[in-house]
């Protein structure tokens, strides 16, 4: 991954309805959602969903697939972890194995 692709997936996640959309998908992973599910879990107008899913879709972190009239939607997890190693490739000089726990965080999570 290079710099200006980590730009622009942050760029796309800079939403709290993107975040939302993608922690969804995340949890309904493999599967994941048609646009109708999406938008009744987080209480969205399809409108205002579709604006962000594509934006999202765009910028690589969903995939999406055509289901008769229906497009059911998946986080990239790949995109997402690649995101995540290059944030972390440099840790402790290149070893982030010996940086942290993978499973610990100093962030309280909900």
């Amino acid at each position: 991954m290079d710099k200006q692709l980590a730009t622009a997936l942050f760029e796309s996640l800079a939403s709290g309805i993107r975040l939302d959309v993608f922690r969804l998908l995340v949890k309904n992973a493999p599967s994941g959602l048609v646009a109708g599910e999406i938008a009744a879990s987080l209480a969205l107008p399809p409108t205002n969903l579709s604006f962000h899913l594509k934006a999202m879709t765009h910028a690589g972190l969903l995939n999406v697939t055509q289901e008769g009239r229906f497009q059911r939607y998946r986080a990239n997890l790949a995109v997402m972890q690649a995101l995540v190693d290059y944030l972390t490739a440099e840790c402790c000089t290149g070893h982030p194995e010996h940086c942290f726990d993978a499973g610990a965080s100093s962030i309280c999570c909900d």
